[in-house]
Formats: structure tokens, sequence, C-alpha cells
């Protein structure tokens, strides 16, 4: 069922700069009839203003959304240079030898260090 949409409410959100009220009852829905600028005495251009703040908040709602994205973005590329500049992980401290190898090494410099003192 369709929504009945009064654009004298409308207009008298609008001009009260009521947005939020004015798109709750539903301004962004609004089609300009035949007979919406006859309908509120004084205001002849009531289509024309409705369909002007129709287009004002859609201009703020993609501003806003092209923000949020350009902010995801920067915050991704923040993240990706960090991760850049970051230092690599400290190797685990094993020794340089296996302790086979290091027990051949220290028997090996024990006799060289006996054969000099001999």
């Amino acid at each position: 069922m369709a929504r009945v949409i009064d654009p004298a409410l409308l207009l008298q959100r609008v001009l009260a700069d009521d947005l939020d009220g004015a798109v709750q009852a539903g301004l962004m829905e609004y089609a300009p009839g035949d007979a919406d600028g006859s309908r509120v005495p004084g205001h002849p251009d009531l289509p024309q203003r409705l369909l002007q703040a129709q287009h004002q908040l859609r201009r703020a709602w993609a501003a806003r959304e092209r923000y949020r994205a350009r902010a995801v973005r920067l915050a991704r590329r923040d993240a990706e240079r960090d991760a850049r500049r970051a230092p690599p992980p400290a190797p685990d401290q094993k020794p340089a030898l296996p302790s086979a190898a290091a027990a051949i090494l220290a028997r090996a410099k024990a006799r060289a260090a006996a054969s000099k003192g001999n």
C-alpha cells in the first residue's frame, strides 16, 4: 500500500529546517503533482522547494558516503604503511651451531689450548 504524502506538511518541515521530520514524512518519496503548488497559499513554488530539498539531501548523503569511504581507505593505507615500516620479527635466540658441532668445536679448542701449553 502506497504511503500518502502531504506536500504541505513536507514544506512546513522543510521551512522549519526539520529535515529529519520531512524525511520521515516522505520527502524522499515525494513526486510533484499537478495541484501541489496551489495547495498551500502563498507557496506556488512548493514543488520546486521540495525537489530542491531532495536534491540537497541526496548530495549531502553522497558526500557523507565519500567521506566515510575516504576514511576507510586512509586507515587501510596507514595500516599497510605501518606494516611495511615494522621491524622484522626477532629471530629465535638459538645457538649458531647445532649442539653436536658446538661440542666438537669445544673439544678442538681444548686440544689446541692444551698443545700450546706443552
